[in-house]
């Protein structure tokens, strides 16, 4: 096996077929190994740098709001009638649907809007707080509808397509 090795204390390359040998390693003593062309990384250096850049690329994905708010998927309906507060305008009840925490929040005798409880900062569930929302985590305040008013600056939540049948009380998120 032929490559490139250097003189520990010399700026000298040689090239022939030595191998050196590991001598402290525990797990396989004497194993061969090859010392880096002056320049070169050895493995050492190398897993380091290589497992630097992949925790950069895992702390980048953090700050996505993306990734922090699940997305509803499919469709879910339900009746107004098993949620009292639905019953009258600005009432706001909190379900689960499909695995995901919303928000359904009558708006008008003929509409309710549905919002996701992922806060879109870092991902903590958000809880009703008076007339809106507040992010128990660091103090994010949103309207009913959503919007964002105020404490941790994150962008608004999320919401979802509905359909609300008044005359029957039925609602279809997604």
């Amino acid at each position: 096996m032929g490559f490139e090795y250097t003189d520990r204390g010399r700026d000298s390359v040689h090239h022939d077929d030595r191998e050196d040998r590991c001598t402290d390693c525990a797990l396989s003593p004497n194993a061969p190994v090859a010392i880096p062309a002056a320049g070169g990384l050895d493995r050492r250096t190398f897993l380091s740098r290589a497992m630097m850049g992949a925790a950069a690329v895992a702390l980048a994905a953090c700050g996505l709001d993306s990734a922090t708010a699940p997305s509803f998927s499919g469709s879910a309906s339900l009746n107004i009638s098993s949620y009292p507060a639905l019953q009258t305008v600005g009432g706001i009840a909190l379900v689960s649907l499909n695995g995901s925490p919303l928000a359904l929040v009558r708006s008008s005798d003929t509409t309710i809007i549905a919002l996701s409880r992922v806060c879109p900062h870092q991902g903590t569930t958000v809880n009703q707080n008076g007339s809106g929302f507040l992010c128990p985590r660091h103090g994010a305040r949103f309207s009913a509808t959503g919007q964002w008013l105020g404490g941790e600056r994150t962008s608004s939540m999320q919401s979802y397509a509905t359909t609300f049948d008044p005359t029957t009380g039925a609602i279809t998120v997604g």
